[in-house]
């Protein structure tokens, strides 16, 4: 790690800073992550006096999980200076130039947590002020891109400015503790290697459920969307981390390429398939709260999806013909975020002529939030006479290890970046090969007119067309919580 260290935050002022980025660089003073010698400059475009500065910060650290006590508070403050600029305008570079060349750091981060719109501009202006050619980093916030086409626009134009190394598009599903483990769990234990193949796995499930609305971001979400917001990213990078192969090392350019793999492996959805494949729905009017469409900001005929199910391929070796089911959407029954191995059922029932008798199949659920944790589910026999077999879960939480806590992403990403680690950071090529693969299913919603849109209530696990995208006489949905009392437990 350096000792000096020029952490430089565009659009301080905004939600992403306050909520995000002063708690995690707040975590990392604290655990001494950010080197001995560490400048944190805050730019925006209102006028902020000292005391207000302060005052900002302050409530920022105030409200989030971990706040700081007084005296360590008095410490972190000093760390930051503000400008105020016009990061349209590339004289104003000059302030940021100086105040740079002031401190004289040995690393420099910018932080774009600004509107994507900006992102170009800004890296042009600090390429024309000289401040992108010393190994400067750029982390910058999702969405890259609103399709394709516009996202191979937005690389090229950061590429004329910053080198890809430079360049951390952050994805903070990546900084998920639980998500990690994935990795962990599929390569640091023996056992699972060998059965993580089409010969011994019947499909999987990748669950995000929100229990929230939309809200406040209905304007937002509008031009969005749950296959942009959710699965685009988030959720197809936790599909390639359940169906890599096994990684040289765990080091960026090798588990970025892993990665890699297995988007060019995915199976195309065709246009004319997008009805089979893939169910869209919105959330409706309950008697107690509004639907989608009477949210602020939203069209009364919007056909914007709340939630979206798909069933996906991967033609390679390892998982041919093997179907992974994703769904994520909002206001629905509890907030969850899992995944779960379902294995093939046994190929021979020996302990009974009766097979209800027999275990249900094997699953291993990896639950990323909330409750985070892992549970094998196994067949045990009954205690008693013959030999009836009941299932039963060998299952580890992370709220049971009293010395450790899972901390918010953020922390682990801007250490990471701070350690020039690009691991949990997305490559360009990867994020061109997931707008590649849902372009055509964007392009089928907006031309095909046959296409279904379902409602659902607010409230329930989803449209109830949804059940249609799973085959096999026995599959269906994992309900990740019986009872949400509580919240939704593993």
């Amino acid at each position: 790690m350096s000792d000096s260290l020029n952490f430089v935050i565009f659009g301080f002022g905004g939600d992403l800073s306050k909520r995000k980025l002063l708690p995690a660089l707040s975590q990392l003073f604290l655990a001494n992550k950010l080197g001995k010698s560490v400048n944190i400059i805050a730019i925006g475009r209102k006028d902020y006096t000292s005391s207000e500065l302060s005052l900002l910060i302050k409530e920022a650290i105030a409200s989030s999980k971990d706040p700081l006590k007084d005296e360590e508070l008095n410490k972190f403050i000093p760390l930051f200076s503000y400008l105020k600029m016009d990061i349209s305008n590339k004289e104003d570079y000059l302030l940021l130039k100086k105040a740079l060349e002031k401190t004289q750091g040995e690393k420099v981060i910018y932080y774009y947590a600004i509107s994507p719109s900006l992102y170009e501009i800004v890296s042009k202006n600090l390429y024309l002020a000289g401040l992108t050619s010393h190994e400067e980093l750029a982390i910058i916030e999702k969405p890259f891109g609103h399709d394709l086409n516009s996202s191979t626009q937005l690389n090229i134009e950061l590429h004329k400015y910053f080198k890809e190394s430079q360049l951390y598009r952050i994805d903070h599903y990546l900084g998920k503790e639980t998500v990690q483990n994935i990795l962990v769990t599929r390569f640091s234990n023996s056992i699972f290697e060998p059965l993580w193949n089409r010969n011994y796995i019947d499909y999987v499930e990748i669950t995000a459920s929100e229990a929230l609305s939309v809200g406040s971001r209905a304007g937002y979400y509008e031009g969005s969307g749950a296959l942009r917001d959710m699965v685009q990213n988030h959720l197809l990078q936790v599909l390639a981390l359940i169906a890599m192969e096994p990684p040289v090392s765990a080091g960026a350019t090798c588990l970025r390429n892993e990665m890699v793999k297995v988007f060019q492996s995915l199976r195309p959805i065709k246009r004319e398939e997008v009805k089979d494949l893939v169910i869209r729905g919105k959330y409706q009017r309950t008697k107690e709260e509004i639907g989608y469409r009477e949210e602020k900001g939203v069209a009364l005929d919007s056909k914007t999806e709340t939630y979206v199910a798909l069933k996906c391929f991967i033609d390679n070796w390892r998982w041919s013909g093997i179907p992974f089911y994703i769904r994520t959407g909002k206001a629905l029954k509890a907030a969850n975020s899992e995944v779960v191995v379902h294995f093939k059922d046994n190929p021979h029932k020996i302990f009974s002529e009766n097979e209800h008798i027999e275990a249900e199949p094997n699953l291993l659920t990896i639950r990323i939030q909330p409750d985070e944790g892992i549970v094998l589910n196994v067949g045990m026999k009954v205690p008693g006479y013959g030999f009836n077999i009941k299932s039963v879960d060998m299952d580890f939480h992370y709220s049971a290890i009293k010395e450790y806590k899972i901390s918010d992403s953020y922390i682990r990403l801007i250490h990471d970046a701070i350690n020039k680690d690009q691991t949990l950071y997305q490559s360009s090529e990867a994020i061109s090969l997931t707008w590649s693969y849902i372009e055509p299913i964007l392009e089928a919603w907006k031309t095909e007119s046959d296409i279904p849109l379902y409602f659902y209530n607010r409230g329930s696990w989803g449209p109830n067309g949804v059940e249609k995208l799973l085959t096999g006489k026995d599959n269906a949905w994992r309900i990740p919580c019986k009872s949400t009392e509580g919240g939704c437990k593993l």
